[in-house]
């Protein structure tokens, strides 16, 4: 496995690269949140509907 050295194209992506704004980074962050909670919501769910499938679960 060989790793390029061309360094050209890495300058040119840091380059466009910007710091995103406040309000466009509390928005990310408001999104990426509730679909943590939805993702462990939906866990929640899962293990409440095996613990009362007999046979399942812990």
């Amino acid at each position: 496995m060989q790793v390029p050295y061309n360094l050209t194209s890495y300058v040119r992506v840091l380059k466009l690269a910007s710091t995103p704004s406040w309000e466009e980074f509390s928005q990310i962050s408001k999104i990426a949140g509730a679909g943590i909670l939805l993702v462990g919501f939906l866990g929640f769910l899962i293990y409440l509907v095996m613990s009362f499938v007999p046979g399942a679960g812990p």
